[in-house]
């Protein structure tokens, strides 16, 4: 096997860990272990079909290769000089290294919601977006369930961004570690935010799992990833969300 072949290898193991990992420890904890004693905390009463989760993990095994081919992208151009990934926190200090992965994610969520809004033009909608919105009533599984193009697009994110931000590897790892773990809980179904949170610093800036819920059962808004501020400045944001949101964080727990 060719060195670059190798490469490859690695980079595709590691990222298909990440999704299993993140998405399955969320499935096991949220659906699995907490499932009766969170079923309060349920967006959405129902579960959905097993098709449905198997569908979800079969096009997230497409975006697993994809991933990792940007992956082997972002090592080529490492590698190659144009990208800058160094090792040593001395090269650019603590306070640059700790920075640099708020701004990442800042990068990430403006990112990934103007895209979005793109993928909800009727074109790009009907023929790709369509693949992640077919599940209404999403689960975990769902973080990665994209159309080959759609998970094209999530990815090239980050070699863009390195193009001009020089990044140090544990960075690198948090940033994605980060990426998947939120976004197996937005598509989890359950809302576990504190009651009143959306209406309080810090959680007010964050989308919650409600909002993201929002958005696949109505599509038509709600576009953020990590962040609500763009919605809310572009006025995309469901005017009910905060009372959805109230109604389902103070439903009474049931007894067993």
């Amino acid at each position: 096997m060719s060195e670059l072949g190798g490469v490859f290898v690695g980079i595709l193991i590691t990222d298909l860990l990440r999704y299993l990992l993140g998405a399955g420890l969320v499935f096991l904890v949220l659906w699995k272990w907490l499932g009766k004693r969170l079923a309060h905390r349920r967006i959405a009463p129902d579960y959905p079909p097993r098709q449905q989760l198997r569908r979800e993990f079969l096009y997230s095994m497409s975006t697993v290769l994809i991933f990792a081919s940007n992956g082997l992208l972002v090592y080529t151009l490492a590698v190659g000089g144009h990208i800058t990934i160094y090792r040593e926190i001395s090269d650019f200090g603590w306070l640059y290294t700790v920075a640099s992965l708020f701004i990442l994610i800042v990068l990430h969520d403006a990112y990934f919601y103007w895209t979005h809004r793109a993928l909800h033009s009727p074109v790009l909608f009907q023929s790709v977006h369509s693949v992640h919105h077919r599940s209404r009533n999403p689960s975990p599984w769902a973080a990665y369930a994209f159309h080959p193009l759609e998970a094209a697009i999530h990815a090239v994110f980050l070699p863009l961004a390195l193009l001009l931000l020089p990044a140090h590897p544990v960075v690198l790892f948090l940033f994605v570690i980060h990426m998947v773990l939120r976004n197996a809980l937005g598509h989890s179904g359950f809302e576990i935010y504190p009651r009143d949170a959306v209406r309080h610093w810090p959680w007010a800036w964050l989308t919650s799992t409600t909002h993201h819920q929002l958005h696949h059962e109505r599509f038509e808004a709600n576009f953020g990833l990590f962040f609500v501020w763009w919605d809310r400045w572009l006025g995309t944001e469901y005017l009910d969300y905060c009372d959805v949101f109230d109604t389902v964080t103070k439903r009474q727990k049931v007894a067993p």
